[in-house]
């Protein structure tokens, strides 16, 4: 662990020695750190909420003050068996069963508390400078709907209180830029229960966003050099059985869906079939590289307590690519997948950071294929990384079952890190499915597999937009592009003249016609977040020009139709 991350989980364990403290009869499950902080899960009679935090961070002073040592015991697995049978702790009971035979058992204690924990730890609690409880949710153990509800508690900590204060203020910016709050004030989206958990309704002006976003990578794929497919939404189980979705990622998977006596998946991946779509005919070397994109959507049986707006949802569609080529082309390729990564990044103004993910070469059994499929692929993305100087992380058992992989995690305007894109090589695959093309030596040869996407799922990538512009997106991306308001019902028919205009540039707007004084219509257009307003007055109709209010700038005085549209096309077309 990193030091931070010790003081965090150090931090969670005082979390949970004050809980016993006041609820003695509660069952405690695990407490890590987090990216952002920690959490603690318990079992509980007493229904937390936010009203409880003042008087549990007050135990937990307490708890530091007393500046409690956390002191590390190696156990026999009875001895751990004994301590939390007697402390009525059957979760911590079903935790000790997951630790093998070979491992080492520890218990951390600091004063009356106990816990069965791997570690490590600050040296004590009086090392805790700055915490606070934020939130509390459910959360099944496990991850698993069949297994109880507990009540999870959030935190976080940081070395100073200077840190802390300037966490919670990024956090108060995030709050007033959920995307959830502001999908709703901008009717972008909808979380329908009749429609299903997890699977958002785009609404008209969210559709819009996805458009630009689609026309957007359409754009740079024709550049790339990509052709476009179109694949079903289910598969024959035995496709995903072959490509090793089932059973390797079968956790994540609908269950079968039984037509004509044949079974049939949801697809939560679109790979196999654009594998089947290379298979369909014979291919030469001269064929290859052979480029697929299709946004296709693909199902993920994501648990309800991890669903969260568009950023985690069940069904979802990804822009997603696959490069079939030779050996000789590998590195060329996903060099190629990179710069299509970094150049659609910095149209948005994201930064990027990015992760090597390796298999874990001490649990092989997670991922397919043999040492020499893995070793060229992780080869490939290590040379590439650092013949660019890209700086990076590694991921040690983050890779995909199939290969090795480099994902992004784009920066937004807050500086929090969203996990988005990635670009996997798998020589697996092709094995599995056979795959071939003839070589220059009029002898077949397996080809290599890419697997790129660039968004990701294309509806968390709009969720980061909108907390990453607030809702106000740039012209080029915004659902309304200009509001035109008519001062009085005369200047009706010129904003309808100037609508008209507008629809022939491909322009996104709409005339203001509510019964309204000026200022509650220039208000209601700001709430909106629409980029320009063009207002119509008597003495503007006559010169043909409009009163130009921007979102950025306010007031910017009165200009000719003409050239006003000029520019408003511009930024419409500017993809910035």
């Amino acid at each position: 662990m990193t030091p931070l991350e010790e003081l965090r989980h150090s931090t969670a364990h005082i979390l949970a020695a004050a809980v016993l403290r006041l609820y003695p009869n509660t069952r405690l499950d695990i407490g890590p750190p987090t990216s952002n902080g920690f959490y603690y899960d318990f079992d509980s009679e007493h229904r937390f909420s936010t009203e409880d935090f003042a008087t549990i961070e007050r135990e937990m002073q307490n708890i530091i003050s007393e500046n409690q040592p956390f002191i590390r015991k190696e156990v026999t697995r009875e001895e751990a068996h004994t301590l939390f049978r007697d402390l009525d702790q059957p979760f911590k009971l079903s935790r000790l069963d997951d630790i093998l035979e070979s491992d080492s058992i520890s218990i951390y204690t600091n004063g009356e508390f106990n816990d069965l924990c791997a570690g490590s730890h600050i040296e004590s609690t009086g090392k805790v400078a700055a915490f606070k409880l934020t939130s509390v949710s459910g959360s099944y153990h496990r991850g698993d709907h069949t297994q109880p509800m507990l009540q999870r508690i959030y935190g976080t900590a940081f070395p100073s209180q200077q840190e802390l204060d300037d966490h919670m203020e990024r956090m108060e910016q995030a709050a007033l830029r959920d995307h959830r709050k502001i999908g709703q004030e901008l009717k972008l989206f909808s979380l329908d229960s009749k429609v299903g958990s997890g699977l958002p309704l785009l609404l008209p002006k969210g559709a819009v966003i996805r458009q630009q976003l689609e026309k957007l990578i359409n754009d740079k794929l024709f550049e790339y050099g990509y052709e476009t497919l179109y694949s079903p939404h289910i598969g024959n189980i035995d496709l995903f059985k072959t490509s090793g979705h089932y059973p390797y990622y079968a956790e994540s998977m609908y269950e079968p869906i039984t037509i004509d006596e044949r079974e049939f998946l949801l697809k939560p991946m679109n790979c196999p079939m654009h594998i089947q779509a290379y298979n369909a005919e014979p291919r030469s070397y001269r064929d290859l590289p052979q480029r697929y994109a299709e946004f296709g959507t693909v199902y993920r049986m994501e648990q309800s307590g991890e669903l969260s707006g568009l950023t985690r949802v069940r069904g979802f569609t990804q822009d997603d690519g696959h490069v079939f080529c030779t050996r000789a082309q590998l590195k060329q390729e996903f060099t190629s997948c990179l710069q299509l990564v970094q150049e659609v990044m910095a149209v948005f103004g994201l930064k990027t950071e990015c992760r090597i993910s390796l298999r874990d070469p001490n649990n092989t059994s997670k991922y397919v294929g043999a040492d020499e499929l893995w070793q060229p692929a992780e080869r490939c993305i290590r040379e590439v990384v650092d013949e660019l100087d890209l700086t990076h992380s590694v991921g040690l058992g983050e890779a995909a079952f199939y290969g090795p992989k480099l994902d992004f995690m784009a920066l937004d305007s807050l500086g929090r890190s969203w996990q988005l894109g990635t670009i996997q090589v798998d020589f697996s695959l092709p094995e599995r499915f056979k795959l071939e093309y003839v070589g220059n030596d009029n002898k077949p040869h397996r080809p290599v597999m890419i697997h790129r996407a660039v968004f990701g799922s294309i509806e968390r990538f709009m969720g980061l937009l909108i907390e990453h512009y607030a809702g106000d997106f740039p012209t080029w991306l915004a659902p309304e592009q200009l509001r035109i308001i008519p001062i009085s019902d005369a200047q009706i028919p010129d904003a309808d003249a100037l609508l008209t205009r507008c629809k022939a540039l491909r322009i996104r707007a709409s005339i203001d016609t509510q019964k309204d004084k000026m200022g509650a219509k220039i208000r209601r257009a700001r709430l909106d977040k629409v980029p320009l307003m063009a207002i119509i007055g008597k003495r503007e109709a006559a010169a043909s020009q409009v009163a130009v209010r921007s979102r950025k700038e306010g007031d910017e005085g009165t200009v000719d139709i003409d050239a006003f549209l000029k520019r408003i096309d511009q930024e419409a077309q500017s993809n910035r």
